[in-house]
C-alpha cells in the first residue's frame, strides 16, 4: 500500500520564485516526521504547496492515491488534510465556542468537546473573546479547530513559536496523544529541534529547497555536526 501523502519531484514557490527543488518525501497513514532546517530553506513553503497556497512548477502532490497538484486549498481540506500556519488564523471577534463551531464541518455541534478534552483551558475560556486569549491559547484554538474537522493528515508549521515552555510542553503532549489515538499522520515543521525530534520517529532537513538527509530522528539527535551544520545548534538532548 502506498504512502498516504507524498510529494514527487516537486518544484515550487510564488510566481516567478522558485523555492522547492525537486523535492520527494512520502508520509504513510499514522506517521509522524519532522521537517527541520535554518530560516528561509523552504519548510514553510512545502507546507503550503501541499495545502495549495504555493504553485507548482514540477512534479505533484498526491494525498490518498490521487494528483491533487490543482487542487484547491478548499478540496483539500475537506479531504481531509489540515493545516494549522504559524499566524494562527482564529476569528478575534468570536468567542472560543464559536471559533471552534466554525471547524465541524457538518460534524454535530456536541463534537466541540472533543477540542475541550483536549485542551481543557480552551472548556474555561469558551465564552471569552478570540482576542482574550494568549497566544498559547491561540495556538490550541488553532489546533483544535483543524483537528475538529477530523483530518487524516496535519501540517503543523511552527506550533511552539513564541510560546512559554509550559504551553510548548502541553501542545507536544496533545500532538503525542492525537497521533497515538486517533491515527492522524502528522508532518511537523518547528524550530526547536529537540521537541520535533522527540516527537517524530523520522526526520528530513532541506536546505535551499532540497532534502540534505533524511533518517530516524534518534541518529540525527546523536550527531552534533549535522546538527550544527544543517540546523545551527549544537546538539540534542
Amino acid at each position: 500500500m502506498g504512502a498516504l501523502l507524498s510529494v514527487e519531484g516537486l518544484d515550487a514557490g510564488y510566481g516567478a520564485i522558485q523555492i522547492i527543488n525537486d523535492l520527494t518525501l512520502a508520509l504513510d497513514a499514522g506517521a509522524r516526521l519532522a521537517l527541520v532546517g535554518r530560516n528561509g530553506v523552504g519548510k514553510t513553503t512545502l507546507l503550503k504547496t501541499i495545502i495549495g497556497l504555493a504553485d507548482v512548477r514540477a512534479g505533484r502532490v498526491l494525498y490518498d492515491g490521487k494528483d491533487i497538484s490543482r487542487w484547491s486549498p478548499r478540496q483539500r481540506a475537506l479531504a481531509g488534510i489540515g493545516y494549522v500556519s504559524q499566524t494562527r488564523d482564529i476569528f478575534p471577534s468570536l468567542t472560543v465556542e464559536e471559533n471552534l463551531l466554525t471547524g465541524l464541518k457538518g460534524r454535530p455541534r456536541g463534537a466541540i468537546d472533543e477540542a475541550y478534552e483536549l485542551f481543557p483551558r480552551l472548556a474555561e475560556r469558551r465564552n471569552n473573546g478570540g482576542q482574550q486569549l494568549s497566544g498559547g491559547e491561540q495556538q490550541m484554538l488553532t489546533v483544535a479547530r483543524t483537528l475538529l474537522g477530523q483530518p487524516r493528515v496535519l501540517l503543523l508549521d511552527e506550533p511552539l513559536e513564541g510560546l512559554a515552555p509550559i504551553i510548548c510542553l502541553e501542545l507536544m503532549r496533545a500532538f503525542e496523544r492525537l497521533a497515538k489515538d486517533t491515527g492522524v499522520a502528522v508532518l511537523l515543521v518547528e524550530q526547536k529541534v529537540d521537541d520535533a525530534l522527540r516527537f517524530a520517529p523520522n526526520v528530513v532537513v532541506l536546505e535551499r529547497g532540497q532534502v540534505v538527509h533524511r533518517g530516524p530522528s534518534e541518529e540525527l539527535r546523536a550527531r552534533a555536526d549535522l546538527l550544527a551544520r544543517f540546523v545551527g545548534v549544537a546538539g540534542a538532548h
